[in-house]
């Protein structure tokens, strides 16, 4: 099975019963490529689902997040990302293997700055991604599916409960 498009083809659309299937082959080729990792590191939001599949499929205990805001809106951005407090110390992981996590690698930035934050103070980074686009700066290590279209997950295709973020929307 595989992520569906809209009737009008402009979006990708992966539906919950399909993120089981996604995660757990990003994961097998994780496992293919004899890559280890000591850590998993979600990128959140859409990050956080990716990397608890990926921890329990590889057996990795060890998990940290980071907070990165980018999108504001569908396809609106913020002139660049921020890593949003508190942001993980690293602390005793020189020689550790981390494994970023997220849901897609858009234009790449997102993925760049992690990457440069967390390079310097681990032995070795590599990302996973549920989906790639072409046009992202970061090519990721583990890509489940390609696609240039908008995309639509399951974690974030109804408007959130809360009367102020509906309000503001």
């Amino acid at each position: 099975m595989s992520a569906t498009a809209d009737s009008e083809g402009h979006r990708e659309i992966l539906e919950w019963g399909q993120v089981g299937e996604a995660t757990r082959s990003l994961a097998q080729a994780v496992h293919d490529s004899g890559y280890e990792p000591d850590v998993i590191l979600a990128i959140a939001r859409g990050g956080l689902i990716v990397a608890a599949s990926l921890a329990y499929a590889l057996g990795v205990k060890n998990t940290f997040t980071m907070n990165v805001e980018f999108y504001t809106g569908v396809d609106e951005r913020l002139p660049v990302p921020m890593i949003l407090p508190p942001a993980p110390e690293f602390v005793d992981l020189e020689h550790a293997k981390v494994l970023i996590a997220d849901d897609v690698a858009d234009t790449g930035a997102t993925l760049e700055v992690v990457q440069q934050f967390v390079g310097a103070k681990v032995g070795e980074v590599r990302s996973a991604a549920l989906y790639e686009k072409s046009q992202s700066t970061v090519k990721c290590d583990y890509v489940w599916r390609r696609t240039d279209e908008w995309i639509v997950f399951p974690w974030s295709a109804e408007p959130p409960l809360n009367a102020e973020a509906v309000r503001d929307a």
